[in-house]
């Protein structure tokens, strides 16, 4: 039988409720996700809110970046789609919340830190050295410095690069400071598997939909899938 790979929720259940709130978290939760993947940006007073976007106009047609606006003002942003954002509820939760939902669960997580977080990581450090993470927990992103600090001041942590298009490949055994690889599906090609498993660092791949053949028999350096429908890839797996 082929080992069961961890489901990470994209977002959390995003395929069937807002991105990066709590009623995505719950739904991946009851659609029985192993993990949570989310995103944290940072406010312009170095508060972290779970956000994917550095300019908030998509989500709550506030035509500013995140990072120029106080913790306040970020609290009091209606979190929405168009149309539907006059009557929202919802808004952008503090990753200090998150931390305390996911131990209530035991929910691991998948922590994206994004561009924000360049000019001024501490904050994200500070609050990482005050909790214990659900096992399972590690942080990842496409900004290679900001896994170095993570490495350098939480050398516990799981840290894994999201690659792109100009990643070197042939760089990857030197890199110790990361211990996973995250990776668009199309990456799942034998050149790419095998230096991961050469170098012993586990690939997580997203843009998962469930219908993926390579979901069947799966190579076994794979660690994770990320997806929008974790019902979907787990149902496929069981």
């Amino acid at each position: 039988m082929t080992k069961y790979i961890p489901v990470y929720a994209h977002r959390g259940a995003s395929g069937y409720a807002l991105e990066n709130t709590f009623e995505a978290f719950d739904k991946a939760r009851i659609l029985k996700a192993d993990g949570i993947e989310l995103d944290i940006q940072r406010s312009k007073d170095d508060v972290l809110f779970v956000f994917h976007d550095l300019h908030l106009k998509r989500l709550t047609g506030v035509s500013q970046l995140i990072n120029e606006c106080t913790a306040e003002e970020v609290s009091e942003l209606k979190l929405g789609r168009r149309f539907f954002r006059l009557f929202a509820r919802q808004r952008i939760p503090t990753l200090e919340k998150v931390f305390h939902w996911a131990n209530e669960h035991h929910m691991p997580l998948n922590i994206e830190l994004k561009e924000s977080l360049i000019e001024n990581i501490m904050p994200f450090i500070r609050l990482l050295k005050t909790v214990d993470l659900p096992n399972g927990s590690h942080v990842s992103s496409f900004h290679d410095e900001l896994l170095r600090a993570v490495k350098v001041h939480c050398p516990h942590i799981e840290t894994a690069i999201i690659v792109t298009k100009k990643f070197e490949w042939d760089r990857l055994h030197e890199m110790h400071y990361i211990n996973a690889v995250h990776a668009h599906k199309r990456y799942y090609q034998p050149r790419f598997l095998d230096i991961c498993n050469k170098t012993n660092k586990p690939m997580r791949f997203y843009s998962i939909r469930g219908n993926e053949h390579f979901l069947a028999s799966p190579h076994s350096i794979v660690g994770g899938w990320i997806t929008d429908y974790p019902d979907r890839v787990v149902k496929r797996q069981t």
